[in-house]
């Protein structure tokens, strides 16, 4: 909840809301807490036009300790669990092959696999950067993963703003709601994400080589990224950094078979860095996905490689969490209860009973499509509606989908900044937890957890994406007692 609403704030608080509010916007613009204007058509493109601050809670979320300790320990086990399965191809290509059925994006990313599967092709170097998004649920007290993402986890860079902003107006209007700015845990997820690319690129050991990052041709959350250059340029000024946008140009030199160096400008890229390539808009034509093949099977690390985007697909989450299933990759049974605790109800609409149940009482599940980026998943009513619509298309309609339970966190009052206005709401919040992993063959040469993001929204709002409009950036405040 926020840290202004364990109940109404006193009235000098009240009264301080909206100098805070200047302070806080103002200190946006100097910090580079800002994303591109929707109501400049250039935002998008054009870098330091048409900025405006990215949307902010005025005050950090309360979150008891105990749930944050938790969730950062399931990090770098989640790290360590999309490595092992992203190994297991036949894994990913039987429990998706209802999927693809229905699904042609999801086809698509399966073709590529299936190939890099027919010619043997190994990723020496491994490297993802994930973030495992929770909820606490008020019904149980238990904290529950919503999502795990493996490409393009967004906002390491201004997550970690967020962060600075809450620390700096508790430091100076604590005093009024009884704060203290150290129980705003640090956050280095930009930073954290640069050193893992960084040491992406020494593992591949070519002095000369570049770290490419893949982008949106117009992205108005394009300083988010930005951030995570700066972080690179400055750290490791040894190092060529691009950014290319989609559709891609790739030229290649060739070397041994399926050993091709990925050259671009004249250099050799050692690491693809994604924030594309995540949804079906950013293949418009086949150009697009002969060059998404082609870096396949460069010599590149790519973050992520075509297997570690597919664990993260709505329907490997679903299948992770049958019973035994864990135990086909995992050994440490304390990991996997630590995992299994942290699972919500997942069910494949094979089961007749839960689909059913859904029908019956649609308000307790959430429909989930095989897509990213926010305003995919089906809520309420329109469950019960487009479970009876799939049920009479009939055929492998229904593997397009998954059914979650939908967790119900407890609602407080917050204070939200959007375009330099506040308005007080009832809200529910995320936490999201990134993860860096590294490998090279036999080698684990970074598996940590890298930060979090925090996103509030209002109550009333099905949705949680900040980039896609329906909720705010936000911070922790760690508290002793529970929710």
């Amino acid at each position: 909840m926020s840290a202004a609403a364990e109940g109404r704030p006193p009235a000098a608080a009240a009264a301080a809301a909206g100098e805070m509010v200047r302070e806080a916007t103002a200190w946006c613009a100097l910090h580079g807490l800002v994303v591109g204007d929707r109501a400049d058509p250039r935002s998008g493109t054009v870098p330091g036009v048409g900025l405006v601050h990215a949307p902010f809670s005025l005050l950090p979320t309360h979150l008891p300790e105990s749930h944050w300790r938790q969730a950062c320990e399931l990090a770098p086990i989640f790290n360590e669990l999309v490595d092992r399965v992203s190994l297991d191809g036949d894994f990913l290509q039987d429990s998706l092959s209802k999927t693809k059925q229905v699904d042609d994006f999801t086809s698509r990313l399966l073709e590529i696999h299936r190939k890099m599967m027919e010619i043997n092709k190994e990723e020496n170097i491994r490297l993802g950067l994930h973030r495992s998004d929770y909820m606490l649920d008020s019904e149980t007290n238990s904290l529950l993963q919503i999502e795990l993402n493996t490409i393009s986890a967004s906002f390491p860079g201004l997550g970690s703003l967020v962060s600075e902003l809450h620390r700096t107006l508790i430091d100076q209007y604590g005093h009024l709601f009884c704060l203290d700015s150290k129980r705003v845990p640090g956050n280095e997820a930009s930073s954290q994400f640069a050193k893992a690319l960084a040491r992406a690129w020494n593992e591949f050991n070519v002095d000369s080589a570049v770290i490419m990052m893949i982008v949106q041709p117009e992205e108005r959350n394009m300083y988010d990224q930005y951030w995570l250059a700066k972080h690179l340029k400055e750290s490791y000024p040894f190092m060529l950094f691009l950014s290319s946008t989609c559709p891609l140009t790739i030229h290649y030199t060739w070397h041994n078979d399926y050993q091709e160096n990925f050259v671009r400008d004249g250099k050799t890229v050692s690491v693809v860095y994604f924030r594309a390539g995540y949804t079906p808009n950013d293949y418009p034509s086949e150009a697009e996905w002969a060059a998404r093949l082609l870096l396949e099977q460069s010599s590149a690390v790519k973050c992520p490689s075509i297997s570690y985007h597919l664990v993260g697909t709505k329907k490997i989450q679903q299948e992770l969490a049958r019973p035994k299933v864990l135990e086909r990759f995992l050994e440490n049974k304390e990991e996997i209860t630590k995992i299994r605790k942290c699972f919500a109800g997942l069910w494949s609409l094979d089961d007749e009973e839960i689909v059913k149940s859904a029908i019956q009482k649609p308000e307790l599940f959430v429909l989930k499509p095989q897509r990213e980026g926010g305003g995919n998943n089906i809520y309420g009513i329109d469950v019960r509606e487009t479970l009876i619509r799939l049920q009479k298309e009939g055929g492998d309609a229904l593997a397009a989908y998954i059914l979650m339970q939908r967790i119900f966190p407890k609602a407080s009052l917050s204070n939200l900044v959007r375009g330099g206005v506040c308005h007080e709401a009832l809200t529910i919040s995320e936490l999201g937890i990134y993860g860096a992993y590294l490998r090279n063959n036999d080698k684990v040469v970074m598996n940590e957890q890298s930060g979090y993001l925090m996103r509030t929204k209002v109550s009333s709002s099905d949705e949680g994406g900040v980039a896609a409009g329906f909720a705010v950036l936000d911070s922790l405040y760690l508290t002793d007692k529970a929710m």
